[in-house]
């Protein structure tokens, strides 16, 4: 059982008891109707509406006892007291009002609790509640309280204007923060179904019961922007000034507040009631935000059933609020202010009520006077006469809906520059929106209902992609005029020898290794999301097939060398047959297109895209975050197929590796760039050992990893191409003639032992040109002597001149011979020369 509940069955207790008493004589004047009145003024907490609707209800007193046609001959009086918003003294009050005479024909009563209370007792007494300040949706329940009629529209009648607005700006994302009582659970309940309808998210809904700080820091960490406040005044004053606190206020928020708030709900009553925020700060907070309200002044200019105009009621409810001591010229106005019309317009619709049911009862002889607490056809005809009531009050149009509750239009305001400014009106049954376009938003612009997250694709650097561009571009070049180098020069001696049609598939590899580095730096920038996984597709088969024939071609190089070391030896003059060659390259591609094959028909590469966290932007003061995405290209098993390229491409690498190092000190003719083909596998070997990894690392950088992979690659070609193909170029240009290359051999240099047998011979050999310049020296003084001594012995001493000088000339001709042959023979032929020399020497 709930707590109006156990208040309902003590009062239903106490009453039966009392009974006896309550339906004795009426005490009174004969010519009075009493009706009990059940305010709200002096309480602490909830809504005290009673300090202005009292004063409402007593001008209204006045004027329906003045006219002479309303209830003739009898004079309306109205027994109340306060109920401070608390629903067990709101059953006490009500329980004194039954039990003590004159006996009451109906009762008034304010605020939704005590309103409850009241309204499912008074079904016992046959007594109709009409109820001049009471929002609760639960009040409309017919079987639950059947005799319950309002003037105060339900609070459910917001909810369509909420939702009306929210379609009118684009809201679609929305929180809720409520006071736990009766009254907003049930709105909040009925707010709940509409969105729902509507396709509104509630991002959240927080309660409280007198704190709430939890609640709006709640808020704050949900990312609420558009917020629906349903709570007392009071509590609205704790709640504004933890916004600011907690700063939900401003150009990126938008609170909905209760419309029946005094105009300066804000700044009143701060010390008494321990807020610590200045009135200065709760402005701030206050500003922009929006209300709803059921209209409860009549807008139009004209002559209500009072004879009044609704500004000549606020003249003359103000007249008295100053009698009563409220500083009303100083906008220092009580709680209930807005709804003093309903509680004058509640006082008239009893009047008239009354009034119709005393010509019904009339033509049966009965009389108002003559109703009991058990009386249950008067209370029909009085419960009939209040729901076909309808006339035009200072609160509007009075009528009621079959449910008890009042038809009215609902008021939107803002509040612009600390003031309520009206921004529309909207009809529920007719679904009509007057919007007068006045309103105003900070920042001069409608705010979101989230924070907007744009998407941001991160894309390679246009200066990086086009310097990558260049650069591989004149790559291309380069590798095709060496094909053209190498086509054209296929038939010297320097070409055959390196085998060209293994050198240009090589040079293939490398034209689409370069034209991979274009396709890594193509991303969203310049194609779609469908046509990327295409550009993904062909940068897997470019790199992976233009690796394995760049590389292939040196590794079955450098492989065929080995061979040669092994099984060659005993005919080194064995010539490599280059089908060998080519069998090799071919087979290593084999398998690299039945791994790609595979790839591409079983778990093809689609695009994925990488989130990270949120960003702010650089340059703007809208409430935007970037959420910047990266595009990879992976498949469902992509793991697996990189494991599957990365280790057959490893494996090769590794064991090039190994062979290069094996034959790094062989020399063959057969392969006569061996010794730079080594070198180029020892770079790339270590390129791509260091570059897979870190590429994998810095994939997420796109800028890093785009520029280390791409100069990787670029690097490894245009090093494979510098060390085969440039000491190429150099020897056909410094010798043009096959004559002088034949001699060009960059492996077939002599060997160590070769090079000290060359030495020795050389100062062999300037040792003999000594010992011959001594001996012409002694023949030179040998002749001068002979010249000497004379005719005499001139016939002896030509015989023995002439057998000198046939052994100086014998001598002489070795010792020329090894001077041309040493100046232009290489060391081998020198060498050659050099042997004859001395054998002939010998």
């Amino acid at each position: 059982m709930t707590s109006d509940g156990a208040v309902t069955f003590w009062i239903f207790l106490l009453c039966l008891i009392a009974s006896p008493h309550l339906q004795g004589g009426v005490a009174g004047r004969p010519d009075e109707l009493h009706i009990g009145g059940i305010f709200p003024i002096a309480g602490k907490g909830g809504w005290q509406g009673g300090q202005a609707c009292m004063p409402a209800a007593r001008l209204a007193l006045d004027d329906v006892n003045k006219q002479p046609n309303l209830l003739p001959g009898f004079k309306l009086i109205l027994h109340s007291n306060d109920s401070e918003c608390e629903p067990g003294l709101g059953a006490s009050v009500m329980y004194n009002l039954l039990y003590n005479k004159p006996q009451k024909l109906m009762l008034l009563a304010g605020c939704s609790t005590v309103c409850t209370t009241v309204a499912e007792a008074a079904k016992m007494w046959n007594l109709i509640v009409l109820c001049y300040g009471a929002s609760s949706p639960a009040l409309s329940d017919r079987k639950r309280f059947p005799t319950l009629f309002r003037t105060h529209p339900s609070a459910t009648v917001h909810n369509p204007t909420r939702i009306k607005l929210m379609k009118k700006f684009g809201w679609s994302r929305v929180a809720i923060l409520q006071q736990a009582e009766e009254v907003f659970i049930s709105t909040v309940e009925d707010l709940e179904n509409r969105c729902m309808e509507a396709g509104v998210e509630i991002v959240t809904r927080q309660s409280f019961l007198s704190d709430p700080t939890d609640a709006v820091r709640n808020l704050r960490r949900q990312d609420a922007r558009i917020i629906v406040g349903l709570f007392y005044v009071v509590a609205a004053r704790r709640v504004l000034c933890e916004m600011y606190k907690q700063q939900l206020y401003g150009r990126a928020h938008v609170w909905f507040f209760i419309g029946w708030y005094e105009d300066n709900w804000y700044e009143v009553n701060l010390k008494a009631e321990g807020i610590t925020c200045t009135v200065e700060q709760m402005r701030i907070a206050a500003e922009g935000h929006l209300t709803t309200e059921a209209l409860m002044w009549n807008q139009n200019n004209q002559t209500t059933i009072s004879g009044m105009t609704a500004e000549e009621f606020r003249h003359r409810l103000n007249q008295a609020l100053i009698e009563e001591g409220y500083d009303i010229n100083h906008d220092r106005y009580p709680e209930g202010y807005q709804e003093a019309p309903l509680a004058y317009d509640a006082v008239w619709s009893v009047a008239l009520a009354f009034n119709k049911t005393m010509e019904r009862l009339t033509t049966g002889k009965k009389s108002l006077r003559d109703f009991t607490y058990t009386d249950k056809e008067i209370a029909d005809e009085i419960y009939a006469a209040m729901n076909s009531t309808q006339f035009l009050g200072v609160s509007g149009v009075v009528a009621f809906s079959s449910q008890g509750d009042r038809i009215a239009l609902t008021q939107i305001e803002q509040m612009i520059d600390g003031r309520y400014e009206k921004l529309g009106y909207y009809d529920t049954q007719l679904d009509n929106l007057s919007w007068l376009n006045t309103e105003q938003w900070i920042g001069g612009k409608v705010p979101q209902d989230r924070t907007i997250v744009t998407h941001v694709l991160r894309t390679v650097s246009l200066p990086l992609f086009v310097c990558m561009c260049t650069i591989s571009s004149c790559g291309i070049f380069v590798a095709f005029a060496l094909i053209i180098f190498n086509i054209w020069n296929k038939h010297r001696r320097v070409i055959q020898s390196s085998h060209p049609v293994c050198n240009t598939i090589m040079l293939f590899g490398v034209i689409i290794c370069l034209i991979s580095v274009i396709l890594l730096g193509i991303d969203g920038r310049f194609v779609s999301p469908e046509e990327y996984p295409k550009i993904c597709q062909a940068r897997a088969w470019l790199l992976s097939t233009g690796f394995t024939l760049a590389y292939g071609a040196m590794f079955s190089k450098v492989w065929r060398v080995h061979r040669f070391t092994t099984k060659a030896k005993t005919d080194p003059k064995k010539k490599v047959e280059p089908w060998k060659l080519y069998t090799m390259v071919s087979g290593l591609l084999s398998i690299d297109l039945v791994i790609l094959l595979s790839w591409q028909i079983f778990d093809p590469l689609q695009r994925y895209l990488e989130t990270f966290p949120l960003e702010d932007p650089v340059s703007t003061t809208d409430d935007i975050k970037i959420r910047p995405e990266l595009e990879h290209c992976e498949s469902q098993r992509n793991s697996m197929w990189l494991g599957l390229v990365y280790g057959f491409k490893g494996l090769i690498l590794v064991f090039g590796l190994f062979l290069a190092y094996e034959t790094r000190s062989i020399k063959v003719k057969q392969i006569n760039d061996s010794r730079y083909v080594g070198m180029s596998i020892y770079n790339v070997v270590v390129l791509c050992l260091i570059t897979a990894p870190v590429g994998m690392v810095i994939a997420s950088q796109q800028d890093a990893s785009f520029a280390f992979v791409a100069l990787a690659v670029i690097f490894c070609c245009f090093l494979s191409m510098l060390l085969i193909f440039v000491p190429k170029v150099i020897e056909v240009i410094r010798h043009p003639k096959d004559k002088a290359e034949s001699k060009y051999n960059p492996d077939s240099a002599i060997s160590k032992e070769d090079e000290e047998r060359y030495q020795k011979l050389v100062t062999e050999n300037e040792e003999l040109q000594r010992l011959i310049t001594q001996k012409e020296e002694k023949i030179r003084v040998l002749r001068q002597r002979l010249v000497e001594r004379g005719d005499a012995k001139g016939t002896e001493l030509n015989g023995a001149t002439g057998a000198a000088s046939a052994a100086v000339a014998t001598t002489s001709q070795p010792a020329s011979l090894i001077n041309s042959s040493s100046a232009h023979a290489t060391p081998a032929a020198t060498l050659a020369i050099t042997q004859d020399t001395h054998e002939h020497r010998t």
